[in-house]
């Protein structure tokens, strides 16, 4: 099957790109695809991230393992585009460049046959030029629990003044 994606630039402004890719094709290669169409080298190191319905991202799919013991993180090069987009969970979020956090929002918009005489992946519709510099991020999250409501006086706590 041949997956019809529109990748997001998370920025004020729209800047997309839609790309047609075979569905089974590795995370690596969907990752050259998207830096490729924006203009990237592709020298950096980068992330795709499943996620749900409200871009909350979950599992990191990395280009490259940096732990030291060898994770079990999921590697670009051992997983697939359809093990990881499908109809059921069609959003990921991609990562470009941790210095910059170049972050996309990628969605699976249609599975099609692949035509004859077309070579994948395809840009189908380019939108937008990449800005110089990455947009502004304000990383904030909602805090899961609210310490301003359980100690109302933290003077009973007994803290030793020379903690640390």
């Amino acid at each position: 099957m041949i997956y019809k994606i529109r990748i997001i630039l998370d920025a004020k402004e729209d800047i997309f790109r839609d790309l047609e890719i075979e569905s089974g094709t590795s995370m690596e290669e969907f990752h050259n695809a998207i830096a490729q169409s924006f203009g990237f080298l592709g020298n950096e190191m980068a992330s795709f991230y499943t996620c749900d319905e409200e871009w909350i991202q979950d599992e990191e799919i990395a280009l490259f393992d940096m732990s030291d013991n060898g994770s079990d993180v999921k590697l670009m090069n051992e997983t697939f585009l359809e093990d990881v987009m499908t109809e059921d969970s069609p959003k990921l979020i991609y990562v470009y460049d941790f210095l910059s956090m170049w972050t996309f929002f990628v969605e699976l918009a249609d599975k099609v046959e692949p035509e004859s005489g077309i070579t994948y992946p395809n840009v189908l519709f380019s939108f937008g030029e990449l800005p110089e510099t990455p947009p502004e991020k304000n990383f904030e999250s909602k805090p899961a629990y609210d310490f301003d409501d359980t100690f109302d006086n933290y003077d009973d706590l007994d803290f030793d003044e020379n903690w640390n």
